[in-house]
Parts: C-alpha cells; structure tokens; sequence
C-alpha cells in the first residue's frame, strides 16, 4: 500500500474502512447420520427446495454458504451440527489492499 503520496492517502484510508468485511464460507464436511433434518436446515438457510437442500448436502464437502458474515456463519454451523452433521467455516482472509 502506498501511502507516502498524500494525494493518495484519503483514497487508501476511505478503501481500507469499506474493505474491512471479511466474508467466510459454511462447509458441510460430514452429513452424519441424520440425513433430513440436515436438510431441513439446509433448506431454511439457503431458501433451496428440501429436495435440493438433500442434493447439495449429498455431495460433501459442500458450500452451503457462501461470502457471509462471520456471525451468520458461526450461527450456520451450529444450527448444522445440531441436525448431526460436521460443518465448519472457511476464511476469514482479508481482501488484500491494491498498490496505487
């Protein structure tokens, strides 16, 4: 990051304060034994059909979230491993800045 130009110094400053989210992926690693009450989670948090729900959680690992909050991805994986699966959030790498 180049700071030492101050014509440049607001406009890295002003870029670092709107990049500053970070987003994280919700990853289904197992699906356990409880199959459709994954699904049903799965459906309730995506907005997928329980049909599709029950495809996308098939086919593990699957990326049932993908690019939210920490918060909503850490609620995510609860409610998933309260239906019987594994999952886990990946991420949590800041956007890296451009040089100017």
């Amino acid at each position: 990051m180049v700071t030492d130009r101050p014509e440049y110094a607001e406009h890295t400053e002003y870029f670092a304060l709107v990049c500053d989210h970070v987003d994280y992926d919700v990853v289904v690693t197992d699906l356990g034994a409880r199959v459709l009450d994954v699904a049903q989670v799965v459906r309730r948090l995506t907005g997928l059909g329980l049909w599709r729900s029950k495809v996308l959680v098939v086919e593990v690992p699957a990326v049932v979230l993908d690019g939210v909050p920490q918060a909503d991805a850490e609620a995510a994986v609860v409610a998933l491993r309260e239906a019987g699966a594994r999952a886990e959030t990946r991420g949590g790498q800041p956007p890296r800045l451009p040089k100017l």
